[in-house]
């Protein structure tokens, strides 16, 4: 990776699954089009848009006047912001608004919203008549570069993260630049860690441009749209190769089995602890595990210690605010995570920076032992 492209345009990254193949289109002004980009691509004529308190108020009506302007009928339902919204009541709440918008097969669900509408939205998606047409309009970064993408949808248990729901492709995404210039530092900087992210996988020159042009991706403009489909493109492969987590695809979890464990430890409470945070202190957490076990070099945790930690990202559990449980209790966790098979930890550890793999029945003593001595004295 070398420089950014000289001008900002509209990039267009194929997920590539056969007859279930989609466009993600990434770039300004993608609400305002949504209509002409939606109607171009979809028999039926009616969608219903879910989204949340803090989306509605600004993007909302613009949205729905697009699709009206592209002849699609569509009905709206407003939920609580929040991680505790992926929730079986709030499933309930969209299944209902579909079924009663008499929203068909050749219709379509629409997420217009963050990570956590994209999962809830997406899962009733996938049961709703056994199946409805879905489309992703992510309105954070972490949802444009990670969760909108992939088709993997879900809502949260009190045994953990995630754990209830199915894989079900949108049939489009429209990843409109322009909304991220309303997000607060704070969740712009959690969404970082997600394009971060696959640069420390297997992308050591993409993590390099990073640590030169990070500022210019938080300001906005070139840099931005060109670390977006970087990123989009990384996944995309990823799920081309492996849609259903067989395999390849579980090393896009890096950093997430200890992040989940530290967001349900905080009780999915975002004051103290967003996604993105989680995966940040994760991915160093995981690094630095990787140097214990002399699988990298300490050099190399230091860095992505470092980089994330001077783009304003938490990197170790003493900066979440208020107290955790016992390391037991994320160990705990960590058994009920989904990359657990037959009672055995797996992680996602690394050799370098770029150089992630999958590793096999991790002992669970060396994880607890290593937990305990990063815990906040």
């Amino acid at each position: 990776m070398t420089e950014a492209p000289s001008s900002p345009a509209r990039r267009s990254v194929r997920v590539d699954l056969g007859d279930r193949s989609y466009d993600i289109l990434i770039g300004p002004g993608l609400i305002a089009a949504a209509g002409a980009e939606i109607s171009s691509r979809m028999k039926g004529r009616r969608v219903a848009v879910i989204t949340d308190e803090h989306v509605a108020p600004i993007y909302l009506e613009p949205f729905m006047r697009s699709l009206a302007g592209g002849g699609i009928q569509a009905v709206s339902l407003v939920l609580p912001a929040g991680e505790k919204t992926k929730s079986f009541p709030h499933l309930m709440d969209v299944c209902d608004s579909v079924l009663g918008a008499r929203i068909e097969r050749n219709d379509a669900v629409v997420a217009l919203g963050g990570g956590v509408i994209g999962d809830l939205t997406g899962f009733a998606a996938g049961i709703v008549r056994r199946g409805s047409r879905f489309i992703q309009v992510p309105t954070s970064l972490l949802a444009q570069v990670d969760s909108s993408v992939g088709g993997k949808t879900g809502i949260n248990s009190r045994h953990g993260k995630n754990l209830i729901g199915v894989f079900h492709q949108p049939d489009l995404v429209l990843a409109d630049t322009d909304v991220l210039d309303t997000l607060s530092p704070r969740e712009f900087a959690a969404g970082y860690a997600e394009v971060a992210k696959y640069g420390l996988i297997d992308k050591p020159e993409f993590f390099a441009w990073l640590e030169k042009n990070w500022r210019d991706i938080f300001a906005g403009g070139d840099a931005r749209i060109e670390a977006i489909a970087t990123s989009c493109q990384a996944k995309a492969d990823v799920v081309a190769a492996d849609e259903r987590e067989n395999g390849l695809r579980a090393l896009l979890n890096l950093g997430h089995t200890f992040g989940h464990a530290l967001e349900a430890a905080t009780e999915y409470d975002s004051r103290r602890l967003v996604h993105g945070e989680g995966v940040s202190i994760g991915m160093v957490l995981a690094h630095q595990f990787s140097a214990r076990m002399n699988l990298a070099s300490p050099d190399d945790a230091r860095r992505v210690e470092a980089h994330l930690g001077e783009v304003g990202l938490p990197i170790s559990m003493a900066q979440i605010p208020g107290s955790l449980p016992p390391a037991e209790t994320l160990m705990d966790a960590i058994a009920q995570d989904k990359k657990v098979k037959s009672g055995k930890l797996t992680f996602i550890l690394t050799r370098g920076i770029g150089q992630s793999f999958v590793a096999d029945d991790v002992p669970p003593s060396e994880v607890l032992a290593f937990l305990k001595d990063k815990y906040p004295k």
